[in-house]
């Protein structure tokens, strides 16, 4: 049964590039620090697949960041967590994980016409989460839930500010303006990189809401209640981060770089994960 590694780095997973919406803010509120990063893009995306199979996959990648003696993992993929958090915690009681949530309880707080918007991927838009997330604090709200197929890939891809990406979106974001929603949770962790877009269609009137910084928050709370050092304090390591995924390296570090590139330095590495091999244990 693994555990975590006091001292070791902060280990962050997600199907794709999606988590460095969660590891940018990390890297910003503990300094310092030592990051794994790990992109299971051979199984990207995540949204569409079997619940069985996104636990299997979460099971394998929260091993691989243990394999690299990580202190703390971070379920950076709002599928993952909606999947496969409570089955992670279970498995791996010693070591302290943090997931995702739909921002339904901020957004349904601050609406001012009574309507939000939720963009999420398949596995959270049916999932029992997110279900008793809009139980709990929508009522009285209405809340519409999308799917936006083919954003993930998009993203994966690069065409990010696009016609492409654009027209995907236009559709059920001008429908949701005349239905009144005047705030949208992005709940996938890949959706911020399109943020500009969303809000371009969307309009200065309706709010965004990316849980994104607010769950690196309290991944350096958690890790702070540890005795590790929490938000603002600055850890003895080195501060690399180490870029590792199952799909093509030399690909994953072009895409790296362009969505986070003035936070991978020089000492950044990256390495390959045995997509194949590479299995829960």
């Amino acid at each position: 049964m693994a555990a975590s590694f006091p001292g070791g780095p902060v280990g962050v997973f997600d199907s794709g590039l999606g988590g460095l919406s969660v590891l940018l803010p990390l890297v910003q509120l503990l300094p310092g620090r030592t990051f794994v990063y790990a992109a299971d893009q051979a199984w990207c995306p995540y949204g569409p697949r079997p619940v069985t199979e996104i636990r299997e996959r979460s099971i394998a990648m929260s091993a691989a960041l243990l394999a690299q003696r990580a202190a703390l993992v971070v379920v950076a993929c709002n599928t993952a967590s909606s999947a496969a958090l409570a089955a992670l915690r279970e498995r791996y009681p010693g070591t302290p994980f943090v997931g995702m949530e739909p921002a339904v309880k901020p957004a349904a707080a601050q609406t001012r016409s009574g309507h939000v918007g939720v963009l999420a991927t398949t596995t959270t838009a049916r999932s029992e989460r997110l279900a008793k997330l809009i139980d709990r604090y929508g009522r009285g709200v209405k809340v519409h839930v999308h799917v936006p197929e083919g954003l993930v890939e998009l993203i994966e891809a690069g065409v990010i500010e696009s016609d492409q990406t654009a027209a995907l979106l236009a559709p059920v974001l001008r429908r949701w303006c005349m239905a009144g929603v005047d705030t949208v949770v992005l709940g996938c962790t890949h959706y911020p990189f399109a943020r500009r877009t969303i809000e371009r269609l969307l309009g200065p009137e309706v709010e965004v809401i990316d849980p994104a910084p607010a769950v690196a928050r309290q991944a350096a709370r958690v890790l702070g209640r540890t005795g590790e050092g929490g938000p603002g304090e600055v850890a003895s390591g080195t501060g690399q981060i180490t870029f590792l995924t199952t799909g093509d390296p030399v690909a994953f570090r072009t895409a790296v770089c362009r969505l986070a590139g003035e936070y991978v330095a020089d000492s950044a590495s990256f390495g390959k994960l045995d997509a194949a091999h590479l299995r829960s244990t």
